[in-house]
Formats: C-alpha cells, sequence, structure tokens
C-alpha cells in the first residue's frame, strides 16, 4: 500500500537525533524522500542506512545553522537544480541556550539562540518558499514549544526565540492565501529528548513519551489533502 506522503520530497533540520529523527524515520516509511540537514556526519550516515533500509532515498547535509548562514541562503538553488521542487519543509533544528536570570545570560549564547530558533528558519523560508510554491502543495512545518504560553523564569532566550518563531509562521502563513502552501507549527509537549534531559537533569525520563510517539501529527500537516494553515497544533 502507498504511504501518506508517497512521492513526497521532505527536507527536515535536526535530523539526527531526537524529533526530527523520529520524523523523517516516519515520513520515510511513508513514502517521502528526503533531505536531511544536521551537524553531526556521522549520525546522519546511520540514519542515511536506516531511510534507505526503508526503501527511499535520502540526500544529506551535514551542517551546523549556527554558522555560515549563506549555506542556506543557496540552498533552494541547490535543490531546484536537482528535483525542481520541495514539498514539505520541517524546521525542527532548535538549541536551548542556557536557563538562569536574563541578565546573566552572555549575549553570544543569546545570539546563538535567536540564530537557530529564529533567523536559520526565516533563511529556510527565504530560501525555499519558492520550491514550496512550485510543489503541487507544499507544506511548512515548525516545531514550537509550551515556553510560549506563559512566562516562564528562567527561561528567557529560548522562551523569546520560539515566540519569535511563532509570529514568524503565523506571517508566512497568512501571506500564503492564495496558494498552494500551507505553514503551521508543532508545539510537541513532554517529549524524552536531549534537550529535556539538559533542562530537568533530575527528571526520569523514561516517564516521558519517545519521540516516535508525537509524529501522526507531523505526517498530517505534511500530506497534500491538509488544509490547515497558520496554526499552534499540539502533539499530545
Amino acid at each position: 500500500m502507498a504511504g501518506k506522503l508517497e512521492g513526497r520530497l521532505a527536507l527536515v533540520t535536526g535530523a539526527s537525533r531526537g524529533i526530527g529523527r523520529a520524523i523523517a524515520l516516519r515520513y520515510a516509511q511513508e513514502g517521502a524522500d528526503l533531505i536531511l540537514v544536521a551537524r553531526t556526519t556521522g549520525a546522519l550516515e546511520e540514519l542515511d542506512d536506516e531511510v534507505r533500509a526503508l526503501g527511499r532515498n535520502a540526500t544529506l547535509v551535514p551542517h551546523d545553522l549556527r554558522k555560515e548562514p549563506e549555506k542556506l541562503d543557496s540552498l533552494g538553488a541547490a535543490i531546484h537544480d536537482r528535483w525542481g521542487k520541495l514539498d514539505v519543509l520541517v524546521g525542527n533544528a532548535a538549541m536551548l541556550g542556557t536557563l538562569g536570570p536574563l541578565a546573566h545570560c552572555r549575549p553570544d549564547i543569546f545570539e546563538e539562540t535567536m540564530t537557530v530558533n529564529v533567523m536559520a528558519n526565516w533563511r529556510l523560508i527565504r530560501s525555499l518558499d519558492p520550491l514550496l510554491r512550485t510543489s503541487e502543495a507544499g507544506r511548512a512545518i515548525f516545531v514550537t514549544s509550551g515556553v510560549t504560553q506563559g512566562v516562564f523564569p528562567y527561561w528567557g532566550p529560548y522562551a523569546a526565540s520560539k515566540a519569535a518563531l511563532e509570529t514568524l509562521v503565523k506571517t508566512y502563513a497568512a501571506e500564503q492565501g492564495k496558494t498552494n502552501v500551507k505553514a503551521n507549527l508543532v508545539d510537541p509537549g513532554v517529549v524524552r529528548t536531549r534537550m529535556r534531559a539538559t533542562a530537568f537533569p533530575g527528571e526520569d525520563p523514561t516517564q516521558h513519551p519517545e519521540p516516535e510517539a508525537i509524529t501522526d501529527i507531523f505526517v498530517e500537516l505534511a500530506e497534500a489533502s491538509c488544509e490547515r494553515n497558520g496554526e499552534v497544533v499540539a502533539a499530545y
């Protein structure tokens, strides 16, 4: 039987571990071919083996989103030259920054957090929007966080970056009214990831679901039939 994403081409950032890795494997199971972006080449190669074992193709893009932003600017042209379109963009990569009083946060850490969580996603939108418009049903999905739903002391850089990301994506979605592109955000909730373990080192990680448990919503939002646009969708 054909998968829900059969024949679609999807780009996933932060693909080498955690939620990004789970999304990539689920997309492959659903029939998508993949462009996988992450910092760690070895982990990408391991993921590539798993994707190919599922009968799908993967193109690996080792890249640290904190550095060389011009690589993201040129990504659209490279994809256009090879495939001529992009069906799904998943902006998953993120960094926590530091937890502590805002007045104590180092400027370089604050800037890096905004660079990865906001600026990199804006650059991806800027570079890949023409390709998503070329698709019969372009879909852009970004990962946000529940920290945007209140005030969380000591989470300043991360919370500010995710709030900015939500406004960015909702604005992009509102601009797509007369196109075939839909853009949404997913709040994954509490998931067993390395970031969660860093933020809450005293927790028992086994009490939280694995990233694989929340991939259904990423499939739904990536399908050509999905009509949702400009929403923050809870995965739980």
